[in-house]
């Protein structure tokens, strides 16, 4: 009777497609950054000098620096969202990534001077970024977690940290759009802590959010 009972509720199951995941999170994803960009650029505007910047080495560097970010989240909030997934590769290549900018930063504080530490380091919006980092982030990580909600994390407050290093990660590329400070130093001491304070909000939400 068991046997029966097991092929009838069976019968009509279809073998889900292998990048089913994949598409779901990185979709959803992409619907998040819209929306993010959408409104960083009702709220803050681009950059004046929008058109200019790319002509920069420091636009580029920011938009690798934030991209990486946004690779290793979206690797990290994947690989959470199955069970059994594990982080360790990404934060060995998260540390690779801040630690390239942060020498760079301080390659630029000794070939800039003493009396330029303060510009550098601190620009003009260091209390400021952070928090726009996270509020841009906000869209992403909800939209990520609803992915995530539909699939099979077994650690849900690592895997709200994956999802809100994903959705840090994609918030400062999109805020990246608006900021013109162009210090190293400024970019690796203040765009990390943005992306970190979304992924340990992330974690705090995401033990609640994605649990069975």
């Amino acid at each position: 009777m068991s046997d029966e009972l097991l092929d009838r509720l069976t019968a009509d199951l279809r073998p889900t497609p292998r990048r089913a995941l994949q598409a779901r999170l990185f979709g959803w994803a992409g619907l998040g950054i819209v929306l993010s960009a959408i409104i960083m650029l009702a709220w803050l505007g681009p950059r004046p000098d929008m058109m200019q910047a790319p002509g920069s080495m420091m636009f580029w560097t920011k938009f690798a620096y934030t991209a990486g970010f946004a690779i290793i989240g979206g690797i990290a909030a994947l690989n959470l969202a199955r069970p059994g997934g594990k982080l360790r590769r990404q934060v060995i290549g998260l540390a690779m990534l801040v630690l390239l900018v942060g020498a760079g930063g301080l390659l630029q504080l000794m070939l800039m001077g003493p009396e330029q530490m303060g510009r550098l380091v601190m620009g003009s919006t260091a209390l400021r970024c952070p928090f726009y980092i996270v509020a841009l982030a906000a869209p992403i990580y909800a939209a990520v977690i609803l992915a995530m909600r539909r699939a099979a994390p077994t650690n849900p407050t690592l895997a709200g940290f994956a999802a809100g290093l994903f959705a840090g990660g994609a918030g400062v590329w999109v805020y990246a759009f608006h900021c013109t400070e162009s210090g190293m130093p400024f970019i690796a001491i203040w765009y990390t802590a943005g992306v970190l304070a979304t992924a340990l909000i992330g974690a705090v939400i995401g033990r609640f959010a994605l649990r069975w």
